[in-house]
């Protein structure tokens, strides 16, 4: 522990270059503005003292000096931190106009617990960092203190706590001499994260100045507001998000019945909580509008207080994005929404499914206590994520976003091909990848053993779409299925490449999972459309499934912005899972995953790819289940976890690497 003698001497100064944030601390630390130190402690009752909670044990020590050392700097290890007050603790904020008219985003997003100067009730008050001055019980009755924010006063507010209440602290705040004598506690709130880190770092420096008559001395501390971050599979899922499609149409009924299905598999995991169920606007895509990230900080008694933050994906023009405002923010949930005014490079790539996270790793000289981003771009025309997103996400300081090359996925999203498992090894998880040539494998023995008559799948068809017709021996012979994935393979390996360059990973901590792409083909909607699916024969034009894919698959933007960014492309090979992908499930538990059904081959009464598809799992621990998605996701070039979400515990300090 370190020392609790108080040392009166002055700090010296620092330096610090134009422009820099810490600049506006005058002079870091207890600084005295007048004559020598002594002589004015003695004359004003002792030195101010601003304290605040440096070493994020959940207490702010104003006796001791556990607080103190290193209160006017901040890394990742020490220092301070605040939360941006995003969420809406009294349900306070409006959803909908005049006349139940809907409010336009900009002002669904306006409102939130940080967007007024009051604190609403106990549960914000538990929101705010606390600071307090050490009492200076020798002051005379005509000293008074007045507190200022120096730095990051545009993006955060500080409380007063006065006779129970908390009150905006204003220009016009004075602290009278009694308060100052006892001590004062203040809460600090941040009004938003870290958008750009060039333009503001997150810090909020807080000055008190004690004056008694000409005479004044000043401390400073330094807080960061704490970044935003994504979940990683080390943390147990603890809630399940999934749209419920509303009406009796066969997409509708078949949707629901993925639903209904899902919540069983979810309390066999041991996920008690309900689903939480997005019914209003439709878009069954619910890993793709909406990223569940979160913000903590250490409060009373050393526990995490952990805030929900709900990312809306960079699509304005989904309106899936707003239930989150509408629906789910309230007490510790918090939503952001990020605005991007360029036309999008690929508005496919702006889906959250996009968006991954690497569990927490340390390679190379570089640490990621908090686990790592990682993000698809069509290198091949150069389309990438929405810059004001990666902007952000890398603003946040932990989790810098690392791109992979998806230029050969139709969808172009992370999540088709690679995951990441919890392990009992040192390193914690493993990766679980796609293998294409795995999937040849199976299908090339089947042959060699007599069976390439049996049908590629074993899926029933339904009184509007025929039952897929191929048999093995025909897939094999396709013009281009083993060429694309072989194709895939080499991608899926150059990705490899770079996960192991910047994890360290090995290739003894790689899950190969049995997978096949298959190129789009296109199909024509009852009005006419044409949108791209996977290439198989088994889908009728103008049926209702068909139209319901252009209206709410993956297709529709697909269909809708042909040009650009795939135009440029044009002579890549645009592929999507042709049996269902099974690294694009869900991991319910450590040891429970859910995969999507694969409906392969059925040789002597079981289904090939899914005993391969089990096997690969169980010999890494993993119980696997399974849950149909053909008709409701897989056709519509997705799978289960692109139709899912979860929302995952993170009381764990994102400073430390997790203990194992």
């Amino acid at each position: 522990m370190r020392s609790r003698t108080r040392i009166r001497t002055r700090r010296p100064s620092r330096l610090y270059p134009a422009g820099s944030l810490v600049l506006a601390l005058a002079a870091a630390g207890s600084v005295l503005a007048g004559p020598a130190g002594s002589a004015l402690a003695a004359e004003t009752g002792g030195r101010a003292d601003l304290r605040a909670d440096v070493n994020r044990d959940g207490r702010v020590d104003v006796t001791g000096g556990s607080d103190k050392d290193g209160e006017d700097r901040w890394s990742v290890g020490r220092g301070a931190v605040y939360l941006p007050n995003l969420d809406d603790d009294s349900k306070r904020c409006p959803v909908s106009g005049p006349g139940g008219k809907p409010l336009s985003d900009a002002k669904l997003a306006a409102c939130n617990d940080g967007s007024d100067t009051k604190v609403n009730g106990s549960a914000d008050a538990a929101d705010l960092a606390r600071v307090r001055s050490v009492p200076m019980p020798g002051l005379g009755k005509e000293a008074q203190g007045r507190l200022k924010v120096t730095t990051g006063g545009e993006h955060a507010r500080v409380f007063l706590k006065r006779s129970g209440k908390w009150t905006a602290v204003t220009s016009k705040t004075r602290l009278t001499a009694a308060e100052l004598r006892s001590g004062v506690e203040f809460g600090v709130e941040g009004t938003d994260v870290v958008r750009d880190s060039a333009k503001w770092d997150g810090r909020a420096v807080v000055r008190l100045t004690v004056t008694s008559g000409q005479k004044s001395t000043s401390d400073s501390v330094t807080l960061r507001v704490a970044p935003l971050l994504t979940h990683h599979h080390l943390q147990n899922t603890q809630q399940v998000m999934v749209t419920e499609v509303q009406g009796e149409g066969p997409y509708s009924r078949l949707q629901q019945k993925f639903v209904a299905e899902l919540g069983k598999e979810v309390k066999k995991a041991g996920v008690t909580a309900p689903l939480v169920k997005f019914k209003k606007y439709a878009d069954p895509w619910t890993q793709d509008f909406v990223e569940p990230a979160y913000v903590s900080m250490t409060g009373p008694g050393g526990q995490r207080h952990v805030m929900r933050v709900m990312l809306r994906s960079a699509q304005p023009d989904r309106d899936a994005g707003r239930e989150l405002f509408e629906k789910v923010r309230g007490r510790d949930v918090g939503v952001v929404q990020v605005t991007d005014r360029a036309e999008p490079d690929d508005w496919s790539l702006n889906s959250m499914g996009n968006l991954e996270t690497i569990p927490p790793y340390a390679h190379g000289g570089r640490s990621f206590p908090a686990g790592r981003i990682i993000m698809g771009e069509r290198k091949d025309s150069g389309a990438r994520p929405s810059k004001v997103m990666r902007t952000m996400l890398k603003s946040q300081g932990l989790q810098d976003p690392l791109l992979l090359d998806t230029s050969w996925l139709g969808v172009g999203h992370v999540d088709e091909f690679v995951q990441f498992l919890p392990a009992d090894t040192p390193r914690g998880w493993r990766l679980g990848l796609a293998d294409p040539q795995a999937g040849l494998k199976l299908l090339r023995d089947a042959k060699r053993d007599g069976h390439g008559k049996t049908k590629m799948f074993s899926v029933p068809g339904r009184s509007d779409i025929p039952a897929p017709k191929e048999t093995i021996d025909q897939a094999l012979a396709s013009k281009h299925l083993v060429a694309d994935n072989e194709m895939a393979a080499q991608r899926i390996a150059a990705n490899l490449e770079i996960l192991k360059r910047e994890t360290g990973v090995t290739d003894g901590e790689i899950v190969r999972v049995p997978a096949l792409y298959t190129r789009e083909s296109e199909v024509m909607t009852a009005e006419g459309d044409e949108i791209p699916v996977p290439r198989l024969t088994r889908m009728g034009a103008g049926s209702d499934l068909v139209d319901s894919l252009g209206d709410r698959g993956q297709q529709k933007w697909l269909a809708e912005n042909p040009a650009g960014s795939r135009a440029a492309a044009a002579a890549t090979v645009m592929t999507s899972a042709y049996v269902p992908g099974a690294v694009n499930g869900v991991l319910l538990a450590r040891d429970r995953y859910l995969a999507p059904r694969q409906w392969g081959p059925v040789i002597g009464g079981k289904d090939i790819f899914t005993q391969a598809v089990t096997a690969a799992y169980q010999r890494v621990g993993l119980k696997v289940s399974y849950i149909d998605d053909w008709y409701t996701y897989h056709l519509g070039m997705g799978e289960v976890h692109c139709g899912t979400n979860t929302l995952r515990d993170a009381t764990a300090a994102w400073w430390q690497r997790p203990a194992r």
